[in-house]
């Protein structure tokens, strides 16, 4: 049996057991955590890092959590949202004069967070190395032309998200977005989580292993949410391969390349289901946080292809908002449980060939233990 560490409180054994399961049929290396009123009540990681089997996943074990990194982008500017540096309504041209061309002069802030821009593709851009030139990738976007009227439909914005909102932020603060979110975010929390890894920390990255019969070739189709929605395509193809390329962990790519571990995804993300603090740490108001869960947009995706309902920055289901990584990692918080749960792993699975509720069942197990 694989040998799991960390904390667990006797009422989340069944955390426990759901991941000791998930190691012992699907995964490689894991780890979940689950925030209570801010403060860890799960804490756990096992297995390995490789998929020889021979590196034990450790407490600090780092990996790609790929699309859950949004959570992280959306939360950056909510913050500044309730600082008044930023507001949701206004168009996104008063803070970035260029974009407001090609039509794009009524887009608002809102439209960006809640993927219904008209923007999510990145035109122009065939290779995977375009996506680390922030200054093109912004410019192109900037001169692009909505697909659709903005506001009136959603479109999964799979890799457009983290360079709009990110462009933002820097407008605004004249930092990078992953500058910020280290600056604002994780050092005030102690969480260890990077977006824009810097090369310290590389000798704790456990690599993304391919699904089953797959290569590193293996390329995103989409970047599923919680409930299995998926993106049809994404203009450059991203293989496992890059994302587990050190250019791809230098890049500041905010919707899809944070790096971190269940805890740190937890803590981060508890701030919002605990109405703007997490370990005695307050980062906004508690009305700050409640764009979070607030509807944006409800209909049917048109990337996707599935009903979705969108918040400002977030994917919501039910009384849980958050949203996952391709491969499966994921993030889910309800505000008013007041719980956060995450999981991170390594071993992807590629939902087009097998079911994969690794995570779902880890959000199930936590429930368990509210009651």
């Amino acid at each position: 049996m694989t040998d799991i560490k960390g904390l667990c409180e006797p009422r989340f054994v069944a955390v426990r057991e759901a991941l000791a399961a998930s190691l012992a049929k699907h995964d490689v290396g894991a780890s979940v955590a689950v925030y209570l009123d801010g403060e860890p009540v799960v804490d756990l990681w096992g297995g390995y890092v490789d998929a020889n089997r021979s590196v034990g996943w450790e407490r600090d074990t780092l990996t790609g959590v790929n699309s859950t990194t949004k959570n992280m982008t959306a939360l950056c500017a909510l913050i500044l949202a309730d600082r008044g540096q930023l507001d949701l309504s206004a168009p996104v041209a008063a803070y970035w004069p260029e974009f407001a061309a090609a039509g794009k002069q009524d887009v608002l802030v809102r439209h960006v967070l809640s993927h219904t821009a008209g923007l999510p593709d990145l035109s122009g851009l065939s290779a995977v190395e375009d996506l680390y030139d922030w200054e093109n990738v912004t410019a192109g976007l900037a001169g692009q032309a909505p697909e659709w009227e903005p506001g009136t439909a959603a479109g999964y914005h799979a890799l457009t998200f983290g360079f709009l909102v990110g462009e933002l932020v820097r407008r605004i603060t004249g930092r990078s977005l992953g500058e910020f979110f280290a600056q604002e975010v994780a050092k005030p929390l102690g969480a260890d989580f990077h977006i824009g890894l810097s090369a310290e920390h590389d000798h704790r990255v456990a690599p993304l292993i391919p699904p089953p019969s797959l290569t590193d070739e293996y390329a995103a189709s989409a970047p599923p949410g919680p409930d299995g929605t998926r993106r049809e395509s994404i203009g450059a193809a991203i293989r496992v391969k890059d994302a587990n390329s050190a250019a791809w962990r230098r890049a500041h790519i905010p919707a899809v390349n944070g790096f971190g571990n269940a805890r740190s995804v937890a803590l981060v993300q508890s701030v919002l289901a605990n109405r703007g603090t997490a370990d005695g740490v307050r980062l906004l108001s508690p009305q700050g946080c409640e764009p979070a869960w607030q509807e944006a947009y409800r209909g049917q995706d048109r990337i996707l292809g599935t009903p979705m309902c969108w918040t400002a920055g977030f994917g919501k289901f039910g009384n849980t908002f958050g949203w996952g990584g391709w491969g499966g990692s994921l993030v889910a918080s309800d505000p008013g449980a007041r719980m956060t749960v995450a999981y991170v792993m390594n071993q992807m699975i590629d939902r087009d060939r097998q079911e994969d509720n690794r995570g779902l069942e880890i959000v199930m197990a936590a429930y368990s233990g509210l009651r």
